[in-house]
């Protein structure tokens, strides 16, 4: 059924490129406004057409999500700008490969921030205007390595384990309410970050971002008393399960 979200506005972190494009671009299709946050106005100005093109309005807001200042910016934007907020979806995320022994501090501290740090900041500046919704959703994109670990991604891997387990806690808290919480654990998808990580997996056996946000938009636009909490999604390629 079209149009199932019509009048509602949507946040997507990461929105410009990849699976948070993909993302936002389905939630268009089904009449939501979106806001846009990256770091790159090109390429945000490129989502955004594509948003349009999909029936939705688009805003787009440089955003730093290294920094809560940016943070509060993009929710100061969203309240301005449509005075609603009804689904946020943390999706941005940044790599990093290297030996246990040869990550430095600043490579955690850099996964820490972008990965965990700043939807948790993002979750917590926007409960007030998801409050005020009928209906809201939050959706952090984690990881497979949000489950299990692989070998040169331990900064990776803590961070995304982080934002798995905040995300837990925070459905608790908000257990009742009008906000669900959802984390999404995909496998390797045909983004540009991916194919730099796992060169040796084939393109043509990773995970579609438009089939990711297939799925996303499916959380955000069903009814009744079933909540589904995690989705883990796989390659076809890949083995049964994520343990």
């Amino acid at each position: 059924m079209a149009g199932r979200l019509k009048g509602k506005v949507a946040i997507v972190t990461g929105g410009s490129r990849g699976i948070g494009r993909a993302i936002a671009v389905a939630l268009a299709g089904e009449g939501a406004a979106l806001v846009l946050a990256a770091k790159s106005q090109e390429t945000l100005n490129e989502a955004a057409e594509l948003v349009r093109r999909a029936g939705g309005q688009a805003e787009t807001v440089i955003t730093e999500l290294a920094e809560e200042s940016s943070i509060c910016d993009l929710l100061r934007v969203t309240r301005e700008r449509f005075g609603r907020l009804d689904i946020l979806i943390n999706n941005a995320g940044i790599t990093h490969s290297a030996k246990f022994s040869e990550t430095r501090t600043e490579d955690l501290d850099r996964c820490w921030a972008i990965n965990a740090r700043a939807p948790f900041i993002l979750c917590r500046e926007a409960l007030p205007l998801l409050r005020e919704a009928e209906r809201a959703f939050i959706v952090n994109i984690a990881s497979v390595v949000g489950v299990k670990g692989y070998p040169l991604q331990s900064a990776y891997t803590a961070s995304k384990h982080a934002l798995r387990g905040m995300t837990m806690s925070l459905a608790e808290e908000l257990r009742g309410t009008n906000i669900r919480v959802h984390v999404v654990c995909p496998g390797a998808v045909d983004t540009g970050m991916v194919g730099n990580v796992r060169p040796d997996i084939k393109t043509a056996d990773l995970i579609g971002p438009s089939e990711v946000a297939e799925l996303v938009l499916y959380l955000v636009t069903r009814t009744g008393n079933a909540v589904v909490d995690e989705l883990h999604i796989r390659r076809a390629a890949a083995a049964p399960w994520f343990g």
